[in-house]
């Protein structure tokens, strides 16, 4: 088999997207933040859970963080990374299934998707280890579901294949789906850590029509009524005083 994902940028311009990951993204109104709470953990009923899931445990990351600034004040990339060539190239073709190219901009792999999931399942931070461990296990998961149904590794599927494996884990309702709940919580996280890594590329901010870091030109309009309004609702809900609007004296 023939590797199918070259890394697309340097691991100081990975590390640099990690922050940016972490902010609140809202598209059509759906957050695809990655922030790091601690993801919901599959329920406990006693018997052994059904399916099939690998149970693999990574050792622990210890390495040094990145410091206060990422991008100056680290000479050398503080941590090594976790994902071999075979798992990147997994997150490769998972990632463009689930963010295709369209008319709207490129795929995930062409802004490097897979190589900021990375840096961020290698990071030493509670957090990261947790997804670490989860998209480890769920990568090695369809690799051995992709064996049992077809007889071939993920990657090497068609689309028809591939397709008929993530229609088994894409939705929350399959977590009340024994065989699939562990797959499908973990589908649903490394989701997220695409949607993350996407909207954090300059092609992703400019797909969201964000505007931030340009300059204004001439007098600061200020909010628009819009979000005054939701400023009122948010401060009433909080039992703040009403917010008073001030109008710049001549």
């Amino acid at each position: 088999m023939s590797k199918i994902y070259q890394a697309r940028m340097s691991r100081r311009e990975s590390i640099k997207r990690l922050s940016a990951m972490t902010a609140v993204v809202m598209v059509g109104g759906v957050p695809v933040a990655c922030d790091t709470v601690e993801p919901e953990a599959p329920q406990a009923t006693g018997a052994p859970p059904a399916g099939h899931w690998p149970g693999i445990e990574p050792e622990p990351i210890t390495g040094p963080g990145y410091g206060t600034d990422p991008i100056v004040s680290a000479p050398t990339v503080p941590w090594s990374l976790t994902l071999n060539e075979t798992q990147k190239d997994q997150v490769a073709v998972l990632s463009d299934l689930i963010c295709p190219a369209d008319e709207r901009g490129p795929s995930a792999t062409a802004v490097g998707v897979p190589d900021v999931i990375d840096e961020w399942v290698s990071a030493p931070y509670a957090g990261q280890q947790r997804d670490r461990e989860q998209i480890v296990n769920g990568l090695q998961w369809l690799n051995d579901e992709a064996q049992l149904r077809f007889g071939s590794d993920f990657v090497d599927l068609t689309a028809e294949q591939h397709t008929a494996i993530v229609d088994d884990i894409a939705y929350r309702s399959q977590y009340e789906i024994a065989e699939f709940e562990r797959p499908a919580r973990f589908f649903s996280r490394f989701r997220r850590l695409v949607f993350g890594a996407y909207f954090s590329s300059p092609e992703g901010i400019q797909d969201i029509g964000y505007v931030g870091n340009v300059p204004i030109a001439g007098d600061y309009p200020g909010p628009t009524d819009e979000a005054m309004e939701h400023i009122r609702q948010v401060a009433a809900e909080l039992g703040l005083p009403p917010i008073t609007e001030y109008v710049n004296q001549q």
